[in-house]
């Protein structure tokens, strides 16, 4: 019997807050087509991700996936 990882969400996005201990906010970027005028605008949301020993600074360019849920509001660890 094998058992296989699922592989969870995973984003690209620019550190925007550094504030709290092993946890830094992240803001990802996506594109979506109005579906009237068909004209693109831009989309961002914020995550809390776990980021142990605060390596991150405010402006640093990180991959994030997701992961098991690590407390109320952090899904997400950093990935590189």
């Amino acid at each position: 019997m094998e058992t296989t990882a699922k592989t969870g969400k995973v984003f690209k996005g620019v550190v925007v807050k550094s504030a709290m201990k092993d946890t830094v906010t992240v803001s990802v970027e996506r594109y979506v087509q109005h579906p009237k005028y068909k004209k693109y605008l831009r989309r961002s949301k914020k995550y809390l991700v776990h980021n142990p020993g605060n390596t991150l600074q405010v402006g640093d360019t990180v991959t994030i996936r997701e992961t098991r849920p690590i407390s109320k509001r952090k899904r997400f660890v950093v990935a590189q």
